[in-house]
């Protein structure tokens, strides 16, 4: 099939050689296409938008044909979230809980820890009703031991494939979205165990933590001198194996366990000597327990950047561990064998994933604990503490070392758990308490409910697919209508008719309609000619419309149609005829005013003019089934098309007359103006003879004649006030002129305004009041002290002499009068001299207006400030803020048109380094502030300078971090300086450290990290490391 711009052309093709009023029934059958030859499947390989026959490519092809019932629903086999006959249950990753996942499931499989737990009294007696528990409410675990009770008994009798620990998360105090330091939550939840249990009467239960996992070794410190002993017994949980610059696991025991000489400063105080002597220090295994837990330390302090770091080296372990030899009693057994490998992937100490190989007790075979997945390990896969890196690997990477039968070695592993080896079998049946069992089969219940309910879904999804199927294999092929009654259904309804994932709505053609309620001709591209039979049974089923017959064709539209487009060809050859009329001179009355600026787009206007038709029924019609155009995009765009100017507007004036400025119109003759009025007919039409506006010729004497009054006035004030204009021998307050005792004081946005005015009369207004209502509180106080004026706020006004003061009193009105007398001492104890403001302080307003501004430096947000970066210790000052006061060699004019659009006085000096704009409590004050005393913000940066957004409260451990993200300089190597003071405290905020608006900060960045790769890893260091600080593992 043709392309569909080719399709439109041949649609309206009669159109040239038929006049509007000719205009037939084929015509309109044509226009609509109605005729156009159907496409035929396999041979249209997508949908012809042009063809309103073709019914290919709509989303049939999924219908036509055998279909697995699978595909006729989104929803999961149930089935799968069951647990598998033999295997272990998961735990679901709460955002960054793999931590607690894998010592959880470690915990569990200890079976004698398990056994104790479930011997462990519980508050379930209360939730316990008569034979049952409440059906109505959930069961709540209320201590740590109950959530650990409730855990075990789901991970051990659940149907689930996993099961979600957020209650014993969550009674912890953790943070799920913050990966913690697992050793260190192992040590503190043992810790909490055992303190928490040791409340409990039976002492297999209180004593279970101390009979699985406490050791005990001696310090042991031995005088050279005399060969005294001194011991100091301590328990241990587990051992803190250093694996820096170790290859094996019993290299590592012998290195805790080797000893060390005390020498020089580092002599022993012998209390048998009583003497400082040389000494020998070890540690002594005196006792292990059961369950021996071995830390590896892979998470060490890096010296150098100040944070930890993993150590991502090979660590060899055998499956067999026989710890006699590093015993002191030799006595007993002290063969152990591996238990449980917890690994951490990943090459950075601040983010990763944790997982665990555990061995099952009863069956000896081992597992992989990966959250909520559960694999068994055999054969090839039994290769334990192995998993890839969650980073690339980089070339500098180690191979990992060969081993042998029954012994393993792993980069990624960091901690080790061994089991005494015995003779008798581990106790196989583990039963669950009662109360527990009946909370797990309560679970496992609503388990198995809800897979009823989602295979019934299925099942409701496939039978609805099923029927569905049906109906469009009978229905597609009754969709093409041939020569039969027809009707028109929109391609987008009849495509989600056939979209299996979305309900069919029903069917609404009203987006399609023209202002006659019939069939838009411009909408035949987006619908469909379909058999009568197919729309009855269609609208039957799923209702709507209107429905679209055959007599829905708009012969008004289609005939409206023809007369645009013969309109649109008859345009060029207008066009060159208009330009040959506007050639020839107008002679006499005869000709029209036409505006310059609607002459050169004429042609253009016409167009869209005859397009303004097509483009409202688009526009109002908007999208199909249901979707609408936004309503203030229409509007806006409704707004701006009113705002365009029509043909031959642009000579209207404001009185919807002819306007006065000859430039921008001209005389055309009479046949090229009724050419131009076959297109634009509501055209405004002056005729040569029309007079131009007389209320605008009114106003332009009177413009006249008031630039005439304001060069007048500007004149006058200019000679009155001359060296006030010029600003030139001015009195100053630090330095009081001898010949008067009184100044006078009024704004500078005063002196500011007048002075714009007297230069450019004709564009300004003149001033008519001085406006020192500004400078006073609303107590009529004033807000300035008089060493203010001299320093901070003398930018804020302009002192007048005694003599300019009378003539400001002629020439304008002044609604307050502010001096400063000087008065001398009279007497010896009063010889200083005294400088008296009328009106006096208000002492109130000024403490007022100074706390804002100490407010303001302190509490602002989203403000810019400038970071410099120091190179070679050679520190570059920033450059002074621009001075609005230009050049002396510039005119007064161009000082003027230097200032942007709006400024109202010149820029504040930053006397003290940026300080910011003056504000005070009051109301009229700032507003007077905000319309007067606008400061330039604006900073010139230099090179090697990035401006960042900073707020008063935010940290500089946080601004460190926005640093690094500029310049790519870790936190650890920026340091930053203010006004010559180091910013160090990363914990302060930049409105104490003094950090306000504009200001620069120097950066010297130290010697860079060598990985840049790790720059995440960065951004975890920078935060700050709160650790288990709040949680239950501290007893918060």
């Amino acid at each position: 099939m043709a392309p569909r711009l080719q399709l439109e052309k041949a649609a309206w093709r009669w159109a040239e050689t038929v006049r509007p009023e000719e205009v037939s029934q084929e015509h309109i059958e044509t226009a609509y296409r109605i005729w156009l030859e159907p496409c035929i499947r396999g041979v249209c390989r997508r949908n012809c938008k042009g063809n309103p026959n073709c019914l290919v490519g709509i989303g049939e092809h999924i219908w036509l044909g055998e279909i697995d019932e699978n595909s006729f629903h989104n929803i999961d086999d149930p089935n799968c979230e069951r647990r598998k006959k033999n295997s272990f249950v998961g735990l679901t990753n709460l955002g960054a809980t793999c931590y607690v996942n894998t010592f959880l499931q470690v915990w569990f499989l200890n079976l004698e820890l398990r056994q104790a737990l479930y011997l462990c009294p519980s508050t379930c007696s209360d939730y316990m009703m008569g034979d049952g528990i409440q059906e109505e409410k959930d069961y709540e675990p209320q201590t740590i031991c109950e959530h650990l009770q409730y855990l075990f008994a789901l991970l051990q009798n659940s149907n689930r494939r996993y099961i979600d620990p957020s209650g014993f998360v969550k009674a912890l105090g953790l943070d799920t979205g913050q990966q913690q330091d697992a050793q260190e939550f192992s040590k503190l939840f043992m810790s909490l165990l055992e303190d928490t249990l040791s409340k409990q009467k039976n002492p297999d239960v209180r004593n279970i933590v101390q009979q699985q996992f406490c050791g005990e070794y001696a310090y042991v410190t031995v005088c050279n001198q005399c060969g005294r002993e001194s011991k100091l017994l301590s328990k241990f949980y587990e051992l803190e194996l250093n694996i820096q610059g170790h290859k094996q696991l019993t290299d590592c025991i012998s290195e805790f366990l080797k000893e060390e000489k005390l020498e020089g400063d580092n002599r022993y105080f012998c209390e048998n000597c009583q003497s400082k002597q040389n000494a020998t220090r070890k540690i002594r295994l005196l006792s292990l327990p059961c369950t021996l837990n071995l830390q590896l330390m892979r998470f060490v302090f890096d010296r150098q950047t100040g944070h930890k770091k993993k150590l991502n080296t090979y660590i060899g372990f055998s499956e067999l561990l026989d710890m006699e030899p590093y015993v002191e009693h030799k006595g007993g057994s002290y063969v152990y064998e591996l238990s449980a490998v917890l690994i951490h992937r990943g090459v950075s100490a601040y983010s990763g994933h944790y997982i665990a190989h555990v061995k099952d007790p009863q069956s000896g075979e081992w597992y992989k604990f990966n959250d909520e997945d559960i694999e068994k390990m055999e054969g090839k896969k039994l290769q334990l503490g192995i998993e890839e890196d969650l980073a690339e690997p980089s070339k500098s990477q180690t191979r990992k070392p060969k081993c042998g039968k029954g012994t393993h070695c792993s980069r990624n592993a960091y901690m080790l758990v061994y089991r005494l080896q015995t003779q008798e079998k581990p106790n196989t049946t583990i039963q669950v308490p009662a109360f527990l069992q009946e909370l797990v089969d309560r679970d496992n219940s609503k388990f198995e409910e809800w897979c009823i309910e989602m295979a019934e879904m299925r099942k409701q999804s496939v039978d609805k697919g099923k029927a569905k199927h049906e109906e469009v294999k009978e229905l597609y092929q009754r969709l093409p209508a041939g020569a039969e009654p027809y009707e028109f259904v929109s391609l987008e309804w009849l495509q989600k008719w056939l979209d299996e994932s979305t309900p069919t709505k029903p069917i609404d053609n009203h987006a399609c309609l023209c202002s006659h309620d019939k069939l838009h001709p411009d909408k035949i591209s987006i619908m469909k000619r379909i058999s009568e039979y197919a729309a009855d049974i269609f609208y039957s089923r799923y209702g709507g419309g209107p429905r679209l017959t055959v007599k829905a064709l708009c012969k008004e539209c289609v005939v409206e149609r023809c007369r645009v487009l013969r309109l649109k060809n008859q345009l060029n050859e207008d066009y060159k005829t208009v330009n040959n009329l506007l050639k020839a001179t107008v002679k006499g009355n005869g000709g029209f005013w036409v505006g310059k600026s609607s002459l050169r787009s004429w042609r253009q206007l016409a167009l869209e003019q005859l397009d303004e038709q097509d483009g409202d029924a688009d526009q109002s019609n908007g999208k199909m089934n249901g979707s609408t155009l936004n309503k203030d995009e229409s509007k806006e765009e409704r707004k701006e098309e009113e705002e365009e100017l029509n043909f031959n507007e642009d000579i209207l004036c404001p009185h919807g007359e002819l306007c006065i400025s000859e430039n921008e119109r001209r005389l055309v003759s009479k046949e090229a103006w009724s050419k131009l009025q076959q297109y634009f007919p509501k055209a405004p039409e002056f005729p040569s003879y029309k007079e131009c506006c007389s209320q605008c010729k009114i106003l332009e004497r009177e413009g006249e004649e008031n630039e005439a009054l304001h060069k007048m006035i500007a004149n006058e004030q200019k000679t009155s006030l001359p060296n006030l204009f010029q600003d030139k021998n001015r009195p100053c307050l630090s330095n009081w002129p001898e010949d008067t005792d009184v100044l006078y004081i009024v704004s500078q946005f005063f002196v500011e305004e007048w002075r714009k005015f007297v230069r450019k009369p004709t564009r300004c207004s003149p001033v008519s009041s001085v406006g020192n209502s500004a400078l006073l509180c609303p107590h009529g106080g004033l807000m300035f002290t008089f060493a203010s004026m001299t320093k901070e706020d003398s930018k804020l006004i302009a002192l007048i002499w005694p003599s300019e003061w009378q003539m400001i009193q002629k020439l304008f009105v002044v609604d307050h009068i502010i001096k400063i007398t000087r008065t001398e001492g009279g007497d010896a104890s009063l010889s200083e001299t005294q400088y008296i403001s009328e009106p006096k302080l208000c002492p109130e307003c000024r403490e007022g207006l100074l706390c804002q501004q100490q407010r303001d430096l302190r509490e602002y947000t989203q403000a810019t400030i400038y970071v410099h970066k120091v190179v070679d210790n050679k520190k570059v000052m920033k450059d002074s803020a621009p001075e609005l006061n230009v050049s002396s060699s510039e005119t007064e004019e161009d000082k003027e048109e230097a200032k942007p659009d709006g400024e109202k006085d010149p820029d504040f000096n930053q006397s003290n380094g940026g300080t910011k704009r003056q504000k005070i409590s009051h109301q009229n004050y700032i507003a007077y502030q905000k319309q007067v005393i606008r400061r330039s913000m604006r900073h010139r940066k230099v090179r090697g300078e990035k401006a960042l957004l900073v707020s008063a409260n935010q940290t500089l451990k946080e601004l460190k971090i926005q640093i690094m993200h500029a310049f790519s300089v870790a936190p650890f190597d920026q340091n930053l300086s203010i006004d010559g003071k180091i910013l160090s405290d990363d914990c302060a905020t930049l409105g104490t450290l003094g950090v306000i608006p504009e200001s620069v900060i120097l950066l010297k960045a130290d010697e860079p990290i060598a990985d840049y790769a790790a720059m995440d890893d960065v951004m975890q260091v920078c935060m700050p490391e709160e650790g288990f600080k709040g949680t239950g593992l501290l007893g918060h």
